[in-house]
């Protein structure tokens, strides 16, 4: 599970550094950054119902000291 986890936020922060340098070469006039960082909000809203759903389901447990 945390592994999972782990790689959706490796793909996260790739797609974002994509963003960045689509950003840098088109220096604004593309539509590539603006796609990027629309996959990068997909990828994130999907993390935060996976590990929601994961929770509910019992997967993921709080940690209890």
């Amino acid at each position: 599970m945390k592994a999972v986890i782990g790689l959706a936020f490796v793909a996260i922060l790739g797609v974002l550094a994509t963003a960045l340098v689509f950003l840098m070469r088109d220096r604004g006039s593309g539509r590539r950054t603006a796609r990027m960082l629309g996959l990068r909000v997909a990828l994130s809203v999907t993390l935060i119902a996976f590990i929601w759903l994961a929770y509910w389901l019992g997967w993921l447990e709080p940690r209890r000291y």
